[in-house]
């Protein structure tokens, strides 16, 4: 199982960002996944999760009517379309395969740990 995810940068408030995160290793379409991202001296945070068709899609409240997660079951590719990007958006974000299903996301820990390298967000002015 391998995630690389990329798109991550430095922007002003206000600004946007598109994640990826190509998943390799596994069958993609059978598993719902998520999004975490972890700011410096925090500890993981959930941050949306899909199911495996794409048609259902949760979001933290942090990041809900900002932030949209989509999938392309062809191309084994996660994406994280972020807009309206905050600072405390700044952090390290992860692509992650589901353990539970995306809908228990914002009451468990949803996610697997096994995770990429990351793509880092600063949002700064």
């Amino acid at each position: 199982v391998q995630f690389v995810e990329s798109g991550g940068g430095m922007v002003q408030p206000g600004g946007s960002l598109r994640l990826s995160c190509v998943a390799t290793g596994f069958s993609f379409s059978s598993f719902d996944m998520s999004w975490v991202r972890q700011a410096p001296g925090k500890g993981p945070e959930w941050v949306s999760g899909i199911n495996h068709g794409g048609g259902s899609t949760y979001y933290a409240d942090s990041v809900k009517g900002r932030f949209t997660i989509s999938r392309d079951n062809v191309a084994n590719t996660l994406y994280l379309q972020m807009d309206s990007l905050l600072p405390e958006d700044t952090a390290l974000y992860h692509c992650t395969r589901n353990a539970l299903p995306a809908d228990f996301c914002s009451v468990a820990r949803c996610y697997e740990s096994q995770w990429g390298q990351g793509t880092q967000v600063t949002v700064s002015s």
